[in-house]
C-alpha cells in the first residue's frame, strides 16, 4: 500500500512539475528572440494589455503570442499522435512521419500551394490547408489499415507506410518541378518545418482542430489499456473494435494534419515524446501516459521552437533539424534495447 501510495504521489509531483515547466517555456518563448523582453514585462503585457509599451506590446500579441500557442498545440498534438498509433500498431517507433501520414498532407497541401486545386474555394485560407491536409493524411492512413488487415508483420507494415510516403514525396517532387519559381521558394521554406508566422487565424483554426481532438484521446484511454492486452481481450471489456479503430485513425490524422498544414512536416516529436514520457513516468498505463505525452509534447516543442530561432539568431534554423537532435538519439537507444527481440 506504501508502495501504491508513493507512486500515486510521484506521479502528482510529476504533473505539476510538467505544467510548471510548460508555463515557464511558454513565457521564454514570448519573452526571448531578436528583441529579448523580460519575463516580469512578459506577464505584465499579457494580463495588462492597454497599459504597456506599445512596441513590445505589437511585438508580443502580433508576433511570438500566437507562434508559442502554435508550436504548445503543434507539439501536444504530434506527440498525442504518436503515441496512439505506437499503441494501435504495437510498435514504439511509429510516428505520423514514418508511417506517411505527413507525406500525405505534404503532398495534399502541394496540389494546394503549387498546383492551383483551390478545393472550390475562391482563396486559399487556413481552413483550405487544413482540410487539404486533413484529406492527405487520411487517405495515406486508410491505405496503411488496409494492408494492416493482410499484412501481420509490423516490420513489413512501417515498410509500407515508408514506400506510401515516398510515393507522396515522388509526385509532390514532380509539381515542384513544374510550379512557379515563386510557389517553389516558399513550399520549400514551408516543408522545413517552422512555427514562424503563425497568425492568429491559423491558431483560432488550430485550437478549434487540436483542442477537442487532445480531449477525445483523453476519453479512448480505457480501451487503449484494454487493446493493450490484445484485441480479444479489448472485445471481452466491451470495447467496439472497429469504432476504435476509426478513432484511432480519425484523431491521429486530424491531429497530424492540422499541425502539417501550417507549420510544414515537423518529424521525431510524434516518436520520441511517448518514449519520453514513458521514461518519466516509469508506466504503461495510459491514463498516465496520455496527459503526461499531451504535457510533455507541448515542453519539448516549444523549447526546439525556441532554440530553433535563438541559437544562431537572427538567423533561423527549421525546427525539424532541432528535433531530429533530440528524436534521433532516442530512437538509436530504443532500436539497441530491443537489439535481443529482433
Amino acid at each position: 500500500m506504501d508502495f501504491i501510495k508513493k507512486s500515486k504521489l510521484r506521479v502528482r509531483i510529476t504533473f505539476i512539475l510538467l505544467i510548471i515547466t510548460l508555463v515557464v517555456a511558454f513565457l521564454f518563448c514570448i519573452g526571448f528572440g531578436s528583441v529579448k523582453i523580460g519575463i516580469k514585462e512578459v506577464v505584465e503585457i499579457l494580463f495588462n494589455k492597454n497599459n504597456i509599451d506599445n512596441t513590445y506590446s505589437t511585438i508580443i500579441w502580433n508576433i511570438r503570442f500566437p507562434r508559442a500557442l502554435a508550436a504548445v498545440l503543434g507539439g501536444c498534438a504530434l506527440a498525442t499522435a504518436g503515441l496512439l498509433l505506437q499503441i494501435f500498431f504495437k510498435n514504439p517507433i511509429v510516428e505520423p512521419y514514418v508511417l506517411g501520414i505527413s507525406s500525405g498532407s505534404t503532398l495534399a497541401v502541394a496540389l494546394i500551394m503549387l498546383g492551383g486545386f483551390s478545393l472550390g474555394f475562391k482563396s486559399i485560407s487556413a481552413l483550405t490547408m487544413f482540410l487539404a491536409a486533413f484529406c492527405g493524411s487520411l487517405i495515406v492512413m486508410v491505405i496503411v489499415i488496409i494492408f494492416a488487415r493482410k499484412v501481420k508483420s509490423v516490420v513489413t507494415l512501417l515498410v509500407i507506410g515508408l514506400m506510401t510516403g515516398y510515393i507522396c514525396s515522388g509526385v509532390t517532387n514532380i509539381l515542384t518541378v513544374f510550379a512557379d519559381k515563386e510557389k517553389i521558394q516558399g513550399f520549400t521554406i514551408w516543408t522545413m518545418g517552422s512555427y514562424s508566422g503563425f497568425t492568429w487565424e491559423q491558431v483560432r483554426v488550430l485550437c478549434i482542430i487540436a483542442i477537442p481532438t487532445l480531449i477525445l484521446s483523453l476519453f479512448l484511454v480505457k480501451p487503449l489499456n484494454a487493446f493493450l492486452l490484445g484485441e480479444e481481450y479489448a472485445k471481452s471489456m466491451g470495447v467496439n473494435i472497429k469504432f476504435f479503430r476509426v478513432s484511432i485513425v480519425t484523431i491521429a490524422s486530424l491531429l497530424a494534419a492540422g499541425v502539417t498544414a501550417f507549420a510544414g512536416p515537423i518529424g521525431f516529436i510524434g516518436l520520441a515524446v511517448p518514449q519520453i514520457s514513458r521514461l518519466v513516468f516509469r508506466t504503461s498505463d495510459n491514463k498516465i501516459l496520455v496527459p503526461g505525452t499531451i504535457l510533455l509534447g507541448g515542453i519539448v516543442s516549444s523549447l526546439c521552437d525556441l532554440i530553433s530561432r535563438t541559437i544562431l539568431s537572427p538567423m533561423e534554423l527549421p525546427i525539424s533539424s532541432i528535433t531530429a537532435f533530440i528524436g534521433a538519439p532516442i530512437v538509436i537507444t530504443l532500436i539497441l534495447r530491443r537489439k535481443t527481440s529482433i
